[in-house]
């Protein structure tokens, strides 16, 4: 890993930058509705803190791979995400790091982007433009 690598706040927080463009990318390739869900999933998790940035962004690679495959399958979102998306996200980041606080507000606004990548109205939205 070079030096501007290991510095800075990217490399910090998610690791290297090489790496984190590169996922960058492949979820820029992904379809509108999935690419909504990994990006609303994505500021979900970065109110956790990983151990390290390589814990981080294998978390981030690991995301773009599950959605990949979802894609490649003709998986929905609700079959990647179930009808909890707080709960996968919970559960997805217990697998890279102790854990953080995430707020409500947080929350509810996964929620509502994850039901908006699918099409849903989200709960308490009806009759608001």
């Amino acid at each position: 890993m070079s030096e501007d690598e290991k510095t800075g706040f990217i490399a910090k927080v998610i690791g290297p930058k090489k790496r984190w463009w590169a996922y960058k990318a492949r979820v820029k390739e992904l379809p509108e509705g999935h690419r909504t869900a990994v990006e609303a999933i994505e500021r979900y998790l970065m109110h956790f803190v990983p151990s390290d940035g390589d814990s981080s962004i294998s978390m981030f690679e690991d995301l773009a791979d599950l959605f990949d495959q979802g894609v490649a399958d003709g998986t929905s979102i609700r079959e990647i995400v179930g009808e909890d998306p707080v709960e996968f996200a919970d559960a997805f980041v217990q697998n890279y790091s102790e854990g953080g606080y995430v707020p409500a507000k947080a929350r509810k606004r996964l929620t509502d982007d994850i039901a908006r990548a699918e099409g849903e109205v989200p709960e308490g939205a009806e009759g608001t433009a």
